[in-house]
């Protein structure tokens, strides 16, 4: 069961009421106003129904259900972190005054748009006594501002069981910090899946590539697994997920009302599994030969090794752009996946949508199709009309990080809100076609599981960096996510609350904010160093700290590193915008770290070359300039939105690129953004620094 009252949290500061009676909150709420206020700081508890402490959701997508006292123990958290509200968590069979009360009902208005319950919907009571919520299931949307609420009541569903986003981590590795924080940011917004593809490989130009050029093409199998059987699956044992590390990724995602599902993709999209085993492809050698004996074999023990690691209900086989020649073999390999999976596990089966009925796809009707475009399937006429379950994850909010030739690299406002081609109003999951209405089924009809939005990484590891994912989707996602739960919030309305709402997302440090009392984030001068301790002259209070004592020149303010001198500051990363500037005397060319942090280092000279590097996501960006070795020089490292610079000297801005290749045929330079390293200063380094300062902003 799933309390969406507590997965949201609803930290929400401010609270407009329109029109009929609503709560402006993403998603929007109905509401019934009482014309009374509650103040929050009459709160004295969270109390959380001792009938239901123990229960969990058996009616959602996942297998691993918080149970709601869990739920409670993360909503106390929350609350704590983001509002600095901080009340004991209790349990007891009845409320008090002045408590939030936490439990569940079986209320008969818990229902979909298709008239089905709905394990996720609630209701909320606020009145001069408190607040209750009661879920249909342990999760919802709590709904707390920082100063008071409105009295009244809501009875608050989803219009759709399946919401969220895919993001392609087989072509761009994603660490496993990045994934849950990104389900902290999902399930404030009332999104339910985050929808991994765990393996891809760039695109094969078979027109281009030779035999062994396709064998060395960029391919990626994320899941690692000891067991023999799979030994050379997996080729990039720094950039895989280790059944611990995916156990923890799933369960710190459950716990928020997110559930992870996982896609292993075949028969298309293999080409690493076909460089493990060159025997199974066809001669396009991203796709494997299903007609080969040891084919479907082979897949089946893929998925028995890997099957105990999901923790969801329903698997993606991928099943994407496979050669039309092969439209029987195909459906035979879905079917028998499907079967066995189901035979294995209990688990039910998804594909993307590629080969229709009419085409001679006999896919059984126990799969669920993933529709992504147009020109694969029409989803209404094809599926849904042969009775067929469908998730929408429709190109019109298909986007690829970093560049495109065709997509979007951020998701479509304007769609979102007039992308109903039926009358310009907004979206909603059942609107497949934002062009053609009749390609669009009724709102409620009951084959339309949901929506997913989809980021691609179409041209690779080196085209962006994992939090460029995160941007890609940022201050549009939300709005998005109020269109599949079905709310109804206005453009205005949303960019009026948006800016309130994002501060006190819990869970997740994705903007790499760091507070400060005015724009000067950090400054060391080292002058007023004592012993191993460098102050903060900013007024922050972030004081550094040497691993051991460093030759310091007090009357120059400067610090000469060793080689095996380290300095350590309280911040890990700083998002955009930035300056980082700092002087720096190197005394050799010798490749070493100036600064290094969460998310990226900056380098002075990169491995044989003597060029300043940035290195983000294990993927290295070279200027052309070297520093000047015995030499001072001032430098600014500055990140301005989707852009970094270095500058020396007061001279011109040189820019950081990515060199993208494009489909074997030409390369494309791109602008990076990466975030300031300012966790470990001079780490390696032989050398001397100057004054150090951090802004927060671009100069």
């Amino acid at each position: 069961m799933r309390w969406r009252a507590l997965g949201t949290v609803g930290l929400i500061l401010d609270f407009t009421i329109c029109g009929f009676a609503r709560l402006v909150t993403v998603p929007t709420i109905p509401f019934a106003d009482n014309n009374g206020t509650y103040e929050l700081s009459q709160l004295t508890k969270i109390v959380v129904d001792a009938r239901h402490a123990s229960t969990v959701d058996t009616q959602g997508q996942t297998l691993i259900p918080p149970t709601l006292k869990e739920f409670g123990a993360t909503f106390q958290e929350d609350l704590r972190s983001s509002l600095g509200i901080d009340l004991p968590l209790v349990t007891s069979s009845t409320s008090s005054d002045h408590a939030i009360f936490l439990t569940l009902s079986n209320d008969t208005d818990f229902r979909d748009v298709a008239g089905r319950f709905t394990a996720e919907a609630y209701a909320l009571l606020i009145d001069n006594h408190g607040i209750t919520i009661s879920g249909a299931s342990p999760l919802g949307a709590a709904v707390v501002s920082k100063h008071n609420l409105p009295q009244g009541s809501a009875i608050d569903a989803p219009g759709w069981g399946t919401r969220g986003v895919m993001l392609d981590a087989g072509r761009h590795y994603y660490p496993p910090d990045f994934l849950i924080e990104m389900c902290s940011y999902l399930s404030f917004f009332k999104q339910n899946v985050f929808h991994l593809h765990l393996s891809d490989n760039l695109y094969n130009n078979v027109d281009l590539y030779s035999t062994q050029e396709s064998l060395d093409l960029y391919a990626a199998f994320r899941p690692w697994s000891d067991d023999p059987t799979l030994s050379g699956l997996n080729k990039r044992a720094n950039e895989s997920y280790t059944r611990s590390q995916f156990d923890h990724i799933q369960r710190q995602c459950a716990r928020r009302g997110v559930t992870i599902i996982p896609e292993i993709e075949a028969p298309g999209h293999a080409l690493a599994i076909v460089q493990w085993r060159p025997e199974l492809g066809l001669t396009d050698l991203s796709m494997l030969n299903i007609s080969h004996p040891d084919t479907i074999p082979t897949m089946k023990t893929i998925w028995k090794i890997f099957l105990p690691w999901f923790h969801s209900k329903i698997v993606h086989l991928g099943a994407d752009e496979y050669s039309s020649s092969y439209v029987s073999d195909y459906t035979d390999f879905v079917n028998d996946m499907h079967t066995y999976i189901a035979e294995q596990s209990d688990k039910n089966s998804r594909i993307w949508g590629t080969f229709t009925p009419s085409q001679g796809a006999n896919v059984s009707k126990a799969v669920t199709i993933q529709h992504w475009e147009f020109y694969e399937d029409n989803p209404y006429f094809d599926y849904i009309k042969n009775n067929y379950s469908v998730l929408n994850s429709d190109d019109a909010f298909y986007i690829v990080g970093k560049w495109s030739g065709s997509y979007p690299q951020y998701l479509n406002k304007t769609r979102v809100f007039h992308g109903d081609p039926a009358n310009n109003g907004p979206y909603a999951p059942n609107i497949f076609s934002t062009t053609n209405a009749t390609n669009n089924p009724p709102r409620d009809n009951p084959y339309v599981l949901g929506h997913i939005a989809a980021l691609w990484n179409d041209y690779g590891p080196n085209a962006t960096t994992y939090l460029k994912a995160y941007y890609s989707w940022r201050d549009v996602l939300p709005t998005l996510a109020d269109k599949q739960w079905g709310g109804d919030i206005l453009e205005d309305e949303y960019d009026d609350v948006f800016d309130t709402l994002h501060p006190v997302i819990p869970g997740q440090s994705l903007d790499r904010h760091v507070p400060s009392k005015t724009d000067l984030i950090l400054h060391y001068n080292f002058a007023n160093t004592t012993g191993t301790t460098v102050p903060d002259l900013s007024g922050n209070n972030y004081h550094a700290t040497l691993n051991h004592t460093c030759p310091i020149n007090t009357s120059n303010s400067t610090i000469r590193f060793t080689g095996t001198c380290t300095l350590t500051t309280p911040i890990q990363s700083k998002g955009r915008d930035y300056t980082l500037s700092f002087s720096v005397y190197p005394s050799t060319s010798h490749p070493s770290p100036l600064f290094s942090g969460r998310d990226s280092t900056l380098l002075n000279c990169n491995g044989s070359i003597s060029n300043i590097t940035l290195v983000s996501g294990g993927n290295p960006y070279t200027l052309n300039y070297s520093l000047p070795v015995g030499k001072w020089s001032d430098v600014s490292l500055i990140g301005k939105g989707n852009k970094t610079f270095l500058s020396v000297d007061g001279g011109k801005k040189m820019e950081f690129l990515a060199r993208l290749g494009v489909n074997g045929e030409y390369s494309v330079w791109a602008p990076i953004a990466i975030e300031a390293p300012v966790q470990r200063i001079a780490e390696g380094f032989v050398g001397m620094m100057g004054e150090v300062k951090l802004w927060g902003s671009a100069k």
